[in-house]
């Protein structure tokens, strides 16, 4: 059921995405009086779910169907609407333009003036970024809706009692758990969750700790400590303190499985060492990477000794069940007004744009390049029940996302064809037809790679980790 609910959210989100990125494209080209063939959501190589479309006046449709009716494809004075069956993305076919369907006979004849080629540079150009702005205009809009509906979480350092769980890769650099981070860069807190961010995606180094003895110090992280922590591990750096709470489930061949660690199990102990917070198991284990340590769990109403060998990354392969927050009156939800939520929400979808960004150091990485994944990895950004508001705040995300590497100057991408527009207009000539298509072949091919790629990370991920 956590499957299908995943996929559910996934699958709705595209569409949402696809369907107003195609719109992006689609509403421009007929202002500009551009001819737009066919209007697809998800792609139908071999065959369409259902199509439909206005012929001689009147509405035809047409279910699963390999390719369109004759009189369709005589008449194209009309768009063809249609549903695909690879949920990949979706697409317009634009008369007059080498695109996807990579359609060259029409390219043959001579310009026509409802074709793409024979628009002007600047109405071709704002075309093409259609899409990519109404990805973008619409992760903004999303944000502002949800801090307007939902608000958004706050954190009061001071009724921090127990403090915050810290990575024990920050010992090293004096902030250990129970600490609490009450300024970085001499702002104060309102968010743990964007301490994280501060830190690997902002540059932020210069941190106000109060330690668990109630002392103030200032406390300056190296500048290469974001690659530091990422190859650590050590993502979140930051959270809430959480209590120990009891294992939900034990990773197939793991050190925690060949111990003998159950579903359900509670951790007492770590090396006679007795566990309180979860970030106080995390840091015993940490200290013990590579090595053995002792386990003493309650299994129902026994009592079990255990013995576990350490992962090198300080873990042995479980996770918990959700938890309770230690200090949940610090947590709160701060609302907004219209005015505010149109403010926040802004600056919310200014900072996710450049976090997003900033991420690709850790991507042109070995770790990084093998942690990129595919379909399954974005559907585990969604929550295993049904929750609108994380569903919304994911969809913005993806919205963002979208926008950036839509735009990102590949060939078979809008931003490979705005490259070229834009050589057009500071050169004044087309580029030769026969670039056009070799570039879009050549984008293909990268993006089928890449995709390839990603997806079958998942697949490792998913057999061997």
């Amino acid at each position: 059921m956590e499957f299908w609910i995943k996929a559910s959210q996934l699958f709705l989100s595209l569409a949402i995405l696809v369907t107003l990125h195609e719109l992006g494209h689609f509403i421009p080209a007929v202002l500009f009086k551009t001819r737009v063939e066919k209007f697809y959501l998800f792609f139908n190589p071999y065959f369409s779910l259902f199509r439909f479309k206005k012929v001689n006046g009147v509405w035809k449709t047409s279910w699963c169907s390999k390719k369109s009716p004759t009189e369709w494809e005589e008449d194209k004075s009309t768009t063809e609407w249609g549903l695909g069956w690879l949920p990949l993305g979706g697409y317009v076919k634009i008369a007059g333009m080498i695109d996807e369907s990579m359609d060259k006979d029409q390219l043959q004849q001579p310009k026509q003036e409802w074709e793409f080629r024979s628009k002007k540079t600047w109405q071709r150009l704002i075309i093409m970024i259609g899409g990519v702005t109404v990805n973008l205009i619409l992760g903004f809009v999303i944000y502002m809706a949800v801090l307007m509906v939902w608000g958004s979480e706050q954190v009061d350092t001071k009724k921090l009692s127990s403090g915050m769980s810290v990575h024990p890769f920050l010992n090293t650099y004096g902030i250990e758990s129970g600490d609490k981070i009450i300024q970085v860069e001499g702002n104060a807190i309102s968010s743990i969750n964007d301490v994280n961010k501060e830190v690997l995606l902002r540059g932020a180094r210069n941190f106000t700790v109060q330690k668990k003895t109630g002392e103030i110090k200032e406390i300056v992280l190296p500048e290469d400590v974001d690659m530091d922590l990422f190859y650590a591990g050590a993502m979140p750096m930051v959270t809430f303190r959480m209590y120990a709470a009891v294992v939900d489930e034990v990773v197939e061949g793991s050190p925690a499985q060949n111990a003998g660690l159950k579903s359900g199990d509670s951790i007492l102990q770590v090396n006679k060492k007795t566990i309180t917070y979860f970030d106080e198991l995390q840091a015993e284990l940490y200290g013990y990477r590579g090595k053995y340590v002792s386990l003493i769990v309650q299994r129902g109403k026994d009592t079990k000794v255990l013995k576990s060998a350490v992962k090198e990354d300080g873990t042995l392969g479980f996770k918990m069940k959700a938890t309770k927050i230690a200090d949940v009156e610090a947590y709160s939800i701060k609302n907004y007004s219209f005015g505010e939520g149109v403010s926040e929400g802004f600056v919310y979808g200014s900072n996710t744009l450049s976090d997003y960004v900033a991420q690709f150091k850790f991507i042109f990485t070995e770790k990084g390049a093998s942690s990129l994944g595919g379909f399954a990895s974005i559907g585990n950004m969604f929550p295993a029940l049904w929750n609108w508001q994380a569903f919304w705040l994911n969809t913005a995300l993806l919205s963002i996302i979208l926008a950036f590497m839509n735009i990102l100057p590949i060939p078979a991408l809008d931003g490979g064809h705005v490259v070229f527009l834009l050589y057009e207009m500071i050169t004044g000539k087309e580029a030769p037809q026969r670039v056009l298509e070799v570039a879009q072949y050549i984008g293909i091919a990268l993006l089928l790679g890449l995709m390839i790629y990603a997806n079958g990370n998942d697949i490792v991920k998913f057999f061997f980790k």
